[in-house]
Formats: C-alpha cells, structure tokens, sequence
C-alpha cells in the first residue's frame, strides 16, 4: 500500500448526491438518502490540505450538485492554488452556468461519465473475508489492491481516510474508524492504516479478482455478509437492485474482457466538455485543464458525430 502523501490527490467528498445509481458505485450511490458536506466541515477539510504538495479533489457523487458548489469553490480558490485543485464530475446537464466557475478554480479536470454499456465496475459490496478462508491470504491480496496504489485518501462527513471506498463504508455502514481532519493529517504511512484497514478492507472486494458489471445495469453485487449488513435501510435491496453474489473470483483472461476505463476516451470526454462550452487541453502534469472557448460549441455537432461513430464501434467489440 501507499503513504499519502506519494498518492496524486486527496479527495474532498462534497457529498453522494447522483443523477446515477449505477452497478456497484464506489460510493454506494442509491443505498441512503444522499448527504450534503456541510460548511464548517467543508471548511476544515480545505483547511487541512493547503500545505499537501498535490493535488486536493472535489468528488461526489455528483460534486456539482451540492447546493453551495459555488461558495465551496470561491473558499477553496483563497486557500489553494488552482494548480492544486481538481474536479471530478460528470458534467450534469442543468449545470452549464458553473463553466465559469469551474475554469476559474480547477486545474485539472476529470470527466467520469457513467452512461455507456462499456463501462464496467467491480462489486464493492462482496467482502474479501467472504471469499478467503485464509485470513494471511486475504490481508496479502488487500495489501496489493489496485485501488489503494491508484486512486486516493479521503475526506467526508465522517472524517479523513486512507482509502475513497473505506470513507464511503464508514457512511454506508455507519461505523467511525476515521481520523480527525485537521492540518497534517495525511501525514500517515500503510503503518498507521491498521485500524481502518481491518475495519474496512475485509467488507470490500475491490482487492480481490472478480467479475464486473456494466454501470448501466444499475444492479449490485452483495456477498452474503454484506446483504445482511444493509437489508434494513438499503433503497437498493428494497427496489431488488441487486444480485447475491457466488464468491467465485474470476481469471485474469476474463477480467481482461471487461475494460474499467473503456469510456475515459479523450474525445468522448470532449464532447462532455463541449456541453458546458469548455475544451480540454493537456496540462504540465499529463492530466486535462477546463478551458471555457466561445467557439467550442460550433464543433459541437462535429465533436459529438465523431464520438457516436466511435462509440459504435467500441461497443461491437464488448
């Protein structure tokens, strides 16, 4: 696992709030009523990152979403540099009259749409200490989850955390293995992960080889365990969103036939973009930059007619 402090970003959850309830959603999205960070708490969490040497997140849900999108912005543009802050969203339709707002703030710009077939994620929701007799063999596979050595640490409402998906277990769960956000906090190395780690990691299934979903189903995948954690209060379990696992870990030549990323294209992400009049450019660190261009929506039509083109194509190979 990663220190901290060598991962790209650290994340700022704003809240769950989503236009989507997609197959096994890293933040559980449709299982709760959604949460909205709150000021003072959102405060605290700029607060805490504005010496972290990297880059700070925006993340939901749907971050634009949250009511004070905005204000968050404007508090978060005096604290950190834009080079430093980052947005991930969909870039939600009704939403245009951030363009400015998002250009002015973010350096760096990740469109994670989730409304393609091609689109594939892992069951969150089956734990790994479902599936392993061997604890030594479980806790070796958590020690090497892609995740954890790709994505980020994380902040939301119940605090800071190593991992996006144990943040979002805390919630879903309702437990408290969190650490107080304060300034320095990410201060911390796989050493000082254990408590969260044996909290969470054995409810998750992220580390562990199994079949993907196509997002779009809107369908989770629950071992057992996890079903009977959450059957009391899950809006998904009750509208039978959902499929119980069989704990079968798939191959690596099976996992190869259901890319993750298939949909982060740089054209496809264009015409997102284009929704909102921005373009996006490469940056200095090989990520993309938000640019508002009061052109960019002539070759809209053009953009897009290109991006279904491919996006037919892509699709016949799934």
């Amino acid at each position: 696992m990663r220190p901290i402090p060598d991962m790209d970003t650290v994340q700022i959850e704003l809240t769950d709030a989503c236009m989507f309830s997609c197959s096994n959603c890293t933040r559980f999205c449709g299982h709760k009523l959604p949460w909205f960070m709150g000021e003072e708490d959102f405060k605290r969490a700029v607060d805490s990152m504005v010496d972290f040497p990297k880059m700070t997140g925006f993340m939901g849900g749907e971050p634009l979403l949250h009511p004070k999108f905005e204000e968050f912005c404007e508090y978060a543009r005096s604290k950190i540099k834009k080079d430093k802050l980052g947005l991930w969203t969909c870039l939600p339709k009704g939403y245009e009259r951030y363009a400015k707002c998002i250009c002015d703030t973010f350096g760096h710009i990740f469109i994670n749409d989730h409304s393609r077939n091609d689109i594939f994620h892992g069951p969150v929701l089956v734990a790994a200490e479902e599936i392993f007799t061997d604890k030594n063999e479980m806790f070796y596979v958590i020690d090497h989850c892609w995740l954890q050595n790709g994505w980020s640490a994380s902040i939301n409402r119940k605090g800071a955390f190593f991992c996006e998906i144990a943040a979002a277990m805390a919630i879903l769960f309702d437990t408290g293995s969190s650490w107080a956000v304060e300034p320095g906090w990410w201060w911390r190395t796989p050493k000082d992960f254990k408590e969260q780690i044996e909290e969470y990691c054995p409810k998750c299934g992220c580390a562990v080889p199994l079949a993907r979903r196509a997002s779009v189903e809107g369908i989770d995948d629950i071992s057992p365990g996890n079903y009977e954690r959450i059957k009391s209060f899950s809006k998904k379990i009750k509208k039978e969103q959902y499929k119980i696992h069989d704990l079968k870990m798939s191959t690596t030549e099976e996992l190869n036939k259901q890319p993750m990323a298939a949909y982060k294209d740089t054209l496809y992400r264009s015409v997102i973009a284009a929704r909102y009049s921005m373009c996006l450019a490469i940056n200095e660190k090989n990520f993309q930059s938000p640019i508002l261009s009061k052109n960019i929506l002539v070759r809209e039509k053009t953009i897009f007619q290109e991006c279904k083109d491919q996006m037919i194509r892509s699709q016949a190979n799934v």
